[in-house]
């Protein structure tokens, strides 16, 4: 991971690095089996260097200790780790040349449970796993078995909580989800849906 990190220190793959202060490459328990997907960093996190420090953050910290965990319990990162300018959604040209450090953190963490935050994130998952990217509202709350880069994980989409921010009914959908999460912990993906049932929904 401080070999990957070096090297989006240095990354000039996309021109986002030209408009960044701090990339932002993630951070948490290496070891963990849960790991959250958001979609890139912004003003907050691009100062900092951290992931999920402005308000977005502050809300998935309250979600996590609802749970009983921490930031420290888990791995947080993104699909970009630089910033767009001005927050503006992530280019499909950016995913493809930000998301190999992605896969590699994949890698290097081996999650058994994926949580994405958004649908960008959800996007590029499904999409490693050979399916075709679904409207957020279609698959968050869902659990689902998936074989990603080799990784037997399980995937459960939800909102991005900037979303609640905005759309503070959002918030319920979010907390739902996070229960749901840590049924996960301890039953680790028995009532996943199965690959048939997402392809004829």
């Amino acid at each position: 991971m401080r070999q990957l990190t070096e090297e989006v220190v240095s990354c000039r793959k996309c021109s986002l690095w030209q408009s960044r202060r701090n990339p932002v490459v993630g951070e948490g328990n290496l070891n963990s089996m849960i790991m959250f997907i958001g979609e890139a960093p912004g003003y907050h996190e691009d100062i900092q260097g951290r992931p999920f420090v402005g308000a977005a953050g502050k809300l998935l910290t309250e979600l996590l200790h609802s749970i009983g965990l921490s930031r420290e319990d888990v791995y947080i990162t993104n699909v970009l780790k630089c910033r767009p300018p001005n927050n503006r959604d992530p280019r499909p040209e950016e995913i493809k040349a930000c998301s190999p450090y992605l896969d590699r953190q994949l890698l290097i963490i081996k999650p058994s449970i994926v949580v994405t935050l958004g649908r960008h994130a959800t996007s590029y998952i499904l999409s490693r796993a050979g399916l075709a990217p679904r409207n957020i509202s279609s698959v968050r709350g869902k659990i689902f078995r998936l074989n990603v880069l080799g990784l037997s994980i399980t995937l459960l989409p939800t909102y991005h909580p900037a979303a609640a921010l905005y759309r503070p009914p959002l918030r319920t959908k979010l907390e739902e989800d996070f229960n749901k999460l840590k049924s996960l912990m301890h039953e680790r993906g028995r009532r996943s849906v199965s690959l048939e049932d997402f392809l004829k929904s």
